[in-house]
């Protein structure tokens, strides 16, 4: 790089990437950096279900109608980036069937399609169900493949003119008058940035890149382990009917299933404990449901961190959180170009990448609608050019790694 970027964006992940593709389509001259290869923190380390607003649709309505925008956006443009398994919510007999009921209400209220379902129906969609299935019903759910998704979003900014590091991490940030005046990154890039305006998407980590500006951001992450197994033909993703818990989610791939997941408060998001109960209860859990799991073959086991904002958050249960999206402005706290995006889900990425893009370029005067909901992604009609794409900027990650590159074996 022999000039500085109008823009600078830290963090590779799906959000990140999205703001890096939605700014070089408006014309701005961008970089996107990151420490470890793309989708490595938690974009490419959750359990990949493409959510259709379902889980949140009683306690967080716009949430859920969020999810479901973009459930439908991503069909459209990210191709083989995303798999349309259609998803199941079941309720078990020991589960209130008044939960089942309100679930059900508030998705139709939301706009989300659903078929109730009986036990006979159910088990006929998702051979393998558990005896104990007293009713169930269809949402549009489906499954991400993050480390597709992200790459494809870094080649589409790269190809309207953004630069990508996804090894180039930030070492220090320096401020004078009022903003952030020069940004050290180190790695494959080693050189030191005076960029106009930046953009901290670093997840989880977000207050680390805050503190270096002396700002704050208030993340509240908690840990969830993911555990895939092998199983052979589930078809869809299955979530407990019951208030979000340990081991409700069973996300289908080819040959094997993702059960997921805990929620445990983390103190740093690189450190933590990664304790056998956690899998031994997300393994117990989703056999309720499909009972085949708790004796199946383990392929691959790992944890991801959420990036939960919550700056009051004092508390050991972090799963009544909003999953909703926060924009900071850091002029707030004295420092005009800065700004922090935090929260949110993979299925929302895209939509927060606006947000932010839609504020950055408002300070910069640029007068350029986003794109980013209206073209498709580059390759993604070709499995294995996406994954050509995820080897350029990093290699898989945990959620699919048994995904990518299948389409070269």
């Amino acid at each position: 790089m022999t000039d500085d970027p109008t823009v600078l964006v830290i963090g590779g992940g799906a959000t990140g990437a999205g703001v890096a593709r939605d700014l070089a389509r408006r014309g701005v001259d961008v970089a996107l950096v990151d420490r470890g290869g793309l989708a490595g923190g938690t974009s490419g380390r959750s359990h990949g279900l493409l959510h259709s607003g379902a889980r949140y649709a009683e306690a967080d309505a716009p949430g859920a109608e969020e999810c479901l925008r973009e459930n439908r956006t991503l069909r459209d443009i990210a191709g083989e980036c995303v798999r349309e398994t259609g998803g199941l919510f079941v309720r078990l007999t020991g589960d209130d069937p008044e939960y089942f009921e309100e679930k059900l209400a508030a998705c139709e209220a939301v706009g989300i399609e659903t078929e109730r379902l009986d036990t006979g129906e159910a088990r006929e969609a998702a051979p393998g169900l558990s005896d104990d299935v007293a009713e169930a019903f269809r949402v549009p759910d489906g499954v991400i493949y993050p480390s597709r998704l992200v790459a494809a979003n870094a080649a589409d900014a790269e190809e309207h003119g953004a630069d990508v590091y996804p090894h180039a991490a930030v070492e220090g940030i320096e401020t004078s008058d009022g903003s952030v005046s020069a940004v050290r990154v180190g790695g494959e890039l080693n050189a030191t940035l005076e960029p106009e305006y930046v953009v901290n998407a670093t997840g989880a980590w977000a207050d680390r890149i805050a503190d270096l500006a002396g700002v704050e951001v208030g993340m509240a992450p908690s840990r969830g382990v993911m555990v895939s197994v092998e199983h052979e033909g589930l078809g869809p993703v299955l979530n407990r009917c019951r208030d979000p818990d340990d081991g409700d989610i069973v996300v289908p791939h080819d040959g094997e299933v993702v059960l997921g997941t805990t929620s445990v408060p983390v103190d740093d998001p690189d450190e933590y404990e990664r304790a056998d109960w956690e899998v031994e209860r997300s393994v117990e859990e989703c056999a309720a449901m499909l009972p085949a799991v708790a004796d199946a073959p383990t392929v691959r086991t790992w944890w991801g961190v959420r990036p939960l904002y919550a700056p009051e958050e004092t508390g050991a249960n972090r799963r009544g959180i909003s999953r909703g999206f926060t924009l900071i402005d850091h002029g707030d706290e004295g420092v005009e170009n800065l700004f922090s995006v935090v929260g949110g889900k993979l299925t929302t990425y895209r939509e927060m990448a606006e947000a932010t893009s839609d504020r950055v370029c408002d300070r910069l005067g640029v007068d350029a609608p986003c794109e980013t909901a209206d073209e498709q992604l580059p390759g993604v009609d070709d499995p294995a050019e996406l994954d050509a794409l995820v080897e350029r900027y990093g290699g898989a990650n945990p959620t699919d790694a048994d995904v990518v590159g299948a389409a070269d074996d």
